[in-house]
């Protein structure tokens, strides 16, 4: 046996795949080995996701040795689970057993959930006047946007993608700011830019396989017993580019750039590797200079196997394309943080060695690391607002309060609020420059960073985004 089929073998084991498979259909990630471009399994089903990356749906009885034997096939791996750093759900068994007591009392408590995938509108006419909202972003006024916008507040061809749980693509605030893909026509179910995508018009949603990345916000009972985080990319789109000088809401970093809205994360804050492959590559390949990702891990993976190679490549194959990937540094554990640089279990894919990655801590309106946000000298390359911030919400909503009900209540917090600033603010500085390489964007951002004596030992930078030194930088 050669050392591949060594190390595919120890890996499937490792993994556990036997154990799963005698329940359900094995979920697996394939790499093909050089000079392969295609394979063929007998009874399973294979969906291309990259040049070199393939997905297998199959039966429980597919046999591993098989597959070890196959010339084409060079690593192997499960379709892990990918998930957002924050969940809403109401931990405390009794609690839940409370407002469960008062609901059954009051059914009139209980809220419908909203419709799913609404018709996409088109482009709005401009409007002006001074955004009503923006003295409620604490986070705009700390990193200092307001002298940065004196340079620039970005280049409207410049795209964003925020790779998340979707984005209300009809919010009054964002719908100017949104992609349009102009080689596509729209709804006459024709792949006219031959993408592989049909009628994907602002982006696509992985999770659902649909041309609609809506972010579908759920009843607050669901979010409270069943968990997750709806909104979440809304939320963070908000804050890389809600609409500036509109007369309406707020402003992003980079309040004129392009939100590219691609979701593979559930209303119930999962999604998987495979999906996570194809948001990155479809941004990639549709001219995505920035990625904001506001999610990750405890660990390479939930199920602490080996390495999730998959996501590493996809990563690489940004780098390649000279993508910068921002990402959200962790929560920590059970919501202390912790460093990136000496924990068994840093967060991914933020602590992952690729030179394109620029990973984000999160601070409060006076400058504090927040309580669990993570943080790493080597690993965390600068710190943002995400404490109580204030953005966009689904249904033309604008708030810091993620949910204020039944006695429950909880704000916008976490290193995900923190990504799409940093996000933002790279944009900008693209916009300024646009020569520069991902390398020289990533340089500016801690080189232009506001030292904190709180975060000398925390990050890369020693400090935290200061976007008005970084357009001067």
């Amino acid at each position: 046996m050669n050392k591949v089929a060594v190390s595919l073998v120890s890996a499937l084991f490792a993994f556990g795949l036997s154990a799963h498979a005698q329940h359900k259909t094995q979920d697996l990630l394939i790499k093909l080995a050089p000079g392969f471009t295609e394979i063929e399994l007998q009874g399973a089903k294979v969906e291309k996701l990259t040049d070199s990356w393939v997905r297998v749906l199959a039966p429980k009885n597919f046999s591993v040795n098989n597959l070890v034997k196959n010339p084409a096939v060079e690593f192997v791996q499960p379709n892990y689970k990918i998930s957002l750093m924050e969940d809403h759900m109401i931990q405390d068994p009794l609690r839940r057993a409370a407002l469960a007591k008062m609901l059954r009392r009051n059914p009139q408590e209980q809220i419908m959930a909203p419709k799913d995938n609404p018709a996409i509108p088109d482009a709005p006419q401009a409007t002006t006047g001074a955004d009503p909202l923006f003295n409620k972003q604490w986070g705009m006024l700390n990193i200092g946007v307001e002298e940065a916008w004196k340079v620039t507040k970005g280049n409207p061809d410049f795209i964003v993608a925020v790779i998340d749980t979707g984005v209300d693509y009809t919010h009054e605030d964002l719908l100017p700011n949104i992609w349009r893909n102009t080689k596509e026509i729209p709804n006459n179910g024709i792949d006219d830019d031959n993408n592989g995508y049909i009628d994907d018009v602002i982006g696509w949603d992985f999770a659902a396989n649909d041309n609609k990345p809506y972010d579908l916000s759920v009843d607050p009972l669901d979010i409270l017993f069943k968990g997750g985080n709806p909104g979440h990319g809304t939320h963070c789109a908000g804050n890389v580019a809600a609409r500036g000088d509109n007369g309406k809401g707020i402003a992003g970093v980079a309040p004129n750039v392009k939100i590219m809205a691609l979701r593979f994360i559930t209303e119930k804050g999962q999604g998987t590797t495979a999906d996570a492959i194809k948001a990155i590559k479809y941004a990639v390949d549709n001219g995505a200079k920035v990625l904001s990702n506001s999610w990750g891990s405890e660990g390479e993976d939930p199920s602490e196997g080996q390495e999730n190679q998959a996501l590493r490549d996809a990563v690489q194959y940004a780098q390649d394309h000279d993508v910068l990937f921002v990402a959200a540094a962790g929560n920590g554990h059970q919501g202390k943080g912790y460093s990136n640089d000496t924990d068994p279990k840093p967060s991914y894919p933020a602590t992952y060695p690729h030179a394109n990655i620029v990973s984000v801590a999160a601070i409060d309106s006076k400058d504090n690391l927040g309580s669990f946000s993570n943080w790493g000298q080597k690993t965390v390359h600068v710190a943002a607002p995400g404490v109580a911030v204030f953005s966009t919400m689904v249904g033309n909503q604008y708030s810091d309060i993620v949910i204020d009900k039944f006695g429950f209540k909880a704000t916008w917090d976490g290193t995900s609020m923190a990504c799409p600033h940093v996000a933002g603010a790279a944009a900008l500085y693209w916009s300024a420059h646009p020569e520069k390489t991902y390398a020289d964007v990533k340089a500016a951002i801690i080189g232009s960073a506001k030292k904190l004596p709180n975060l000398s030992d925390k990050t890369v930078s020693g400090g935290k985004l200061d976007v008005e030194a970084l357009l001067k930088f």
